[in-house]
């Protein structure tokens, strides 16, 4: 089972992963985590680069850099679903379809170009406000974290697409505990019928 957490920055999405991770290990399962972008990889530096301002790539060329981040991860993907275990991400499929999506580019091809990598069985979205995400870290943004217009539209695409059966949408305005057992009551039931 790939479990993706997704949602604005500072939404808690580190957070609850963690968190979850360590409530399915306590159920004795293996578990996997990984948090997207990755930016220890060689295509990952060149992401980190350009968030700070260092390189000029293009909405386009930015997404299929994030696409390409995480196709690095594939074989490890393929390999620990194979096997049984649960994995968590930090991020996936759909960032890129919402932060494209307010950039710009066409939906579609967003999920296109991620069609080779293993889909998540569920998303979870935690839900905040632009203005929320502003005050919970209000130094040392990135380019996008510094623009309320932009992240309005990504939470309009974020939850567009948690319209759809394999999504759950979870209040990320509410206290931790209370996000918390939100996405325990979410994911867990899904784990037991697996």
């Amino acid at each position: 089972m790939l479990i993706a957490i997704e949602g604005l920055d500072q939404s808690g999405k580190e957070t609850q992963a963690r968190h979850l991770r360590a409530r399915v290990e306590q159920d004795g399962r293996k578990v996997h985590a990984l948090s997207f972008p990755d930016y220890e990889t060689p295509i990952g530096h060149e992401i980190a680069a350009a968030l700070r301002g260092e390189r000029d790539f293009g909405p386009d060329v930015m997404q299929l850099l994030y696409v390409a981040n995480r196709m690095e991860f594939k074989p490890r993907l393929d390999s620990w679903l194979q096997s049984g275990a649960v994995v968590v991400c930090d991020r996936y499929l759909a960032s890129s379809v919402a932060y494209g999506e307010a950039q710009g580019l066409d939906p579609q091809w967003l999920r296109d170009i991620q069609r080779f990598l293993p889909p998540p069985t569920l998303t979870v979205l935690l839900d905040i406000a632009p203005e929320t995400a502003v005050a919970r870290k209000r130094t040392g943004r990135d380019r996008y974290e510094r623009d309320l217009a932009l992240l309005a539209r990504v939470r309009d695409s974020y939850r567009r697409q948690a319209g759809a059966a394999d999504w759950v949408l979870i209040d990320g305005e509410q206290s931790k505990d209370a996000v918390t057992a939100a996405v325990a009551a979410a994911v867990l039931p899904r784990l037991e019928r697996r």
